[in-house]
């Protein structure tokens, strides 16, 4: 599906129109539409994929979809949802929803000592279109709510005022259009060299290379659906990696690690002979199955049979290793009869490479045998469904080669003994470069709710947005398949506002018969699970009780406390529709996906957390990271530019006996129209050196020096840098120094109790102590810009605090005497005669 249907709202009496179109071999010649998973009447069979609605009444609103099938099949588009207002009902109310934010803490706001403040929000909803809005068959950005106006607020904060903009109006205007992005590294699964030069397609277009340590940045097209890439390995060492890859419609970049498989070492074969080649025999494990090459069996392009010595690379991914999971491709999908992508469960993949001997010209192979041993499948119904596929790399889908039937009795020789096997057998043709599979369609399916959280607290409105979250199946207990530990499938999704819904394989008679393992990632970052020992919360994990004992949750250092702790087990027991006790979540029957996606955040759902040093940001015009489109264009926007986004840190090193917080205030230094006004406050606490006795790190945000949000003029802002404690300025890096003596004016540094500059407009680097990182995400920019500054470096990245490394400015801190105040505490106490 190369166009989908795209989601509407109009007003009672207006007319709209929805559009889709498919691609194929032969092409699509026929369409169909349905509404609410109805065939709308007199829409059957049409040529193109084109709907028109006339004078719109309230019951036609709903979701509309449409089929296009050929003599090769079928496949569906997304739904698009069309809601009809009635006439007087508005789309975008001008009162804002509440939106809450957290003040610095100096400055309560009530006797209770509740720092959050209501700065309002416009939610990013569609408007009605009017009588000249085009047809809907094209990538037209339409109308949406959004701020009207916003006003100035000064907030009462330990005896001066802290200004804050709120929003004051929504309205309806133009939609905005970020730009979407997938951005991630490529490695070798086994070594984590990285993917060199390697070359990056979506569908058969090239569209880029990735970078020296294996980077990449694709741009998602618009109206994508399921965005497949496939990296290729030039030097042709690691087998081509087909991605289904997770991102985030309403904009910002994705992180995404990709792992490739090395290719197994060629064998030699006698082309003129029968040869048979093993499928996952490593590790003393039986092989799964073996692939039967008869005489005569290898073939040139050109159909000329080659009979010489072969070059043979088999490489098989073993579902009985879980560590296989993340290096294998696609997303184990296929289209049914119907067009819906329904999921498969494997027992194996295997690509090959046929080479001629001597000159290493690729070769073809067929009619080949694949044979299954039939002792390997744990779960009787599985051998009546068991088929060979191959991956289309331009969709990403697996497509059916042929049926695996039962053989009879073979005899095989194993451990010096004679045994009866029986094998199931399929025939295959390889003509092309494709990765293989022997999988069966799995029809149990269900939905588990996810969450993450920026902390510990876990409250709704921290929530954490453009998280990947991964979830693995995992073998079916001993009485189903064999292996508990060997997995059958894998899916990947991005956060929203309301969390993420991700299938999974489930079980309505036995609670363990399947079960899950679920990891999260942040711009690369692995966020913690709640813990399972030494005692089980409830409240923490978010699952109430009884059914979080059926679900027998479990963190992955629950029985070996020096495990990492970033990921969580549970079994897939599928609710018991007559247990009000299950019908709340977090697993989700696979017909309640809209349940699932819709939960309110007081439903029971698994939740992931950041573990971060403490930190804090205060911004005057308030913005939500993880939601681009809640950008608002001000000359105070910490941010300027919504379609880039760049983050600056300064790294301070701090001689004491224990760890500091630190802030930097940022207000604007030359800029006629912020001239002595606040962008916004950060805080950090430092983060001991390992390898230092006395010294911490801590790496301090500020606003960048460049063009504000009219790109009219640069404003270099005025950064304040003071630690907490009885601290003393006693360095200065020189090439920071120099470089502001010569990029006047210079900032007063008066008080050695804190340092100041104006912000280079230039992006410097660890040299200077300053690290700069751009991306179209400003989470993921941070992340980068983060860990950068942790190793002290301008291309590395570490979580372990190096304080002797890239410092900008260097601090001397004792312990106070008695009764004094530092220069940090005055400044929350009393900040205007501070």
């Amino acid at each position: 599906m190369v166009l989908q249907p795209a989601g509407r709202v109009r007003q009672a009496g207006q007319d709209v129109t929805f559009c889709c179109k498919a691609a194929g071999t032969p092409a699509p010649q026929k369409y169909y539409w349905y509404h609410n998973g109805t065939l709308l009447e007199g829409t059957a069979a049409r040529s193109s994929g084109r709907l028109a609605l006339r004078g719109l009444a309230p019951e036609q609103a709903g979701t509309y979809h449409c089929k296009a099938s050929s003599e090769a099949g079928a496949i569906r588009s997304a739904p698009a949802q069309l809601t009809v207002l009635a006439q007087g009902q508005q789309s975008c109310r001008a009162e804002p929803e509440p939106s809450l934010v957290e003040l610095p803490s100096e400055c309560p706001q009530n006797a209770s000592g509740s720092r959050w403040y209501n700065v309002g929000r416009c939610p990013a909803s569609p408007c009605p279109g009017g009588p000249a809005e085009p047809s809907g068959c094209g990538g037209e950005a339409g109308l949406c709510c959004g701020v009207r106006r916003m006003e100035l607020r000064q907030v009462p904060c330990a005896g001066s005022l802290l200004p804050l903009k709120v929003v004051a109006e929504c309205g309806c205007g133009p939609c905005a259009q970020p730009r979407v992005l997938v951005r991630g590294r490529v490695t070798a699964a086994d070594t984590g060299e990285p993917l060199r030069f390697g070359h990056i397609f979506l569908g058969a277009t090239k569209v880029g290379f990735t970078g020296y340590q294996g980077s990449f940045t694709i741009e998602v097209p618009p109206g994508t659906q399921r965005l497949v890439a496939r990296f290729v390995d030039g030097q042709q060492r690691l087998v081509d990696a087909v991605k289904v890859l997770p991102f985030d419609r309403r904009g910002g970049a994705v992180y995404q690690e990709v792992k490739m498989l090395r290719k197994q070492e060629p064998v030699e074969l006698d082309g003129g002979r029968s040869n048979a080649i093993p499928l996952g025999e490593a590790r003393g494990r039986e092989p799964v199955a073996e692939l039967l090459l008869p005489a005569g069996a290898f073939l040139r392009p050109s159909g000329e049979v080659f009979n010489g010595t072969v070059k043979a690379s088999v490489t098989f991914v073993d579902p009985r290793d879980v560590g296989t999971a993340s290096a294998a491709s696609s997303d184990l999908s296929f289209a049914n009869a119907e067009g819906e992508i329904v999921p498969l469960r494997t027992y194996g993949m295997f690509a090959v490479d046929f080479r001629e001997g001597g000159s290493g010209a690729e070769l073809q192979a067929g009619p080949v045998q694949v044979r299954m041993d039939a002792g390997q499948v744990g779960m009787p119904e599985h051998l009546r469904k068991m088929k060979l596929w191959s991956l289309n790399p331009e969709s990403g889908l697996w497509e059916e080669e042929g049926v695996l039937r039962p053989a009879g009795g073979g005899r095989r020789r194993r451990r010096r003994r004679r045994e009866e096997r029986t094998f199931l057998v399929g025939n295959l043709e390889i003509r092309e470069r494709r990765l293989f599979n022997l999988d069966v369609p799995e029809d149990r399916r269900c939905f588990v709710k996810v969450r993450a959280y920026s902390n510990e607290k876990f409250n709704p409105y921290e929530q954490l947005e453009g998280v990947v979250v991964s979830l693995i199946n995992l073998e079916p207990q001993p009485g189903f398949p064999s292996n508990p530990r060997a997995w059958g499938r894998f899916d990947s999704a991005v956060t929203g506002p309301n969390g993420a819904c991700l299938p999974a394989f489930c079980d309505a008679r036995r609670p363990d018969a399947y079960s899950a393992l679920l990891t999260a990632t942040l711009g690369g970052e692995e966020l913690e699970a709640v813990a399972s020992s030494p005692k089980l919360n409830p409240n923490a994990v978010g699952v109430a009780q009884p059914y979080l004992g059926k679900l027998g949750y479990r963190r992955s250092d629950h029985e070996d406390a020096a495990l990492k702790k970033t990921a969580l087990q549970i079994n897939v027991a599928k609710p018991d529709p007559n247990n009000p006790d299950e019908s709340n979540g977090p697993v989700y029957s696979y017909r309640s996906l809209r349940e699932c996606e819709e939960a309110p955040a007081s439903a029971n759902h698994l939740r992931f957390y950041r573990v971060e040093v403490d930190k804090y940001e205060y911004n005057v015009v308030p913005f939500k990271e993880s939601d681009v489109t809640s950008w608002t264009g001000d000359y105070l926007a910490w941010w300027p530019n919504p379609q880039e986004f760049r983050a600056c840190f300064i790294k301070v090193r701090l001689q004491g006996p224990r760890e500091y917080m630190v802030r930097s205030r940022n207000v604007g230094g030359g800029h006629p129209r912020t001239r002595g006004r606040l962008y916004g406050l950060r805080d950090s606490r430092s983060v001991r050196d390992p390898l230092l006795g006395d010294a911490s790190g801590a790496c301090v945000e500020f606003k960048c020096g460049g063009m504000l949000f009219d790109q009219s003029l640069p404003d270099r802002t005025l950064v304040t840098v003071v630690p907490q404690g009885s601290c003393r300025r006693t360095a200065i890096n020189g090439l920071l120094r120099d470089y502001l003596s010569r990029h006047p004016p210079l900032a007063d540094n008066n008080h050695t109790g804190a340092f100041s500059m104006l912000a280079p407009l230039d992006p410097l680097g660890h040299n200077y102590g300053i690290y700069t990182v751009t991306d179209q995400n400003p989470r993921l920019a941070k992340e980068i810009a983060i860990g950068r500054c942790f190793a002290g470096t301008s291309d590395g990245f570490s979580r372990e605090m190096r304080a002797g490394e890239g410092t900008a400015v260097t601090f001397e801190c004792q312990e106070r005497p008695a009764g004094t105040e530092s220069l940090f505490q005055r400044l929350l106490s009393a900040p205007a005669e501070a």
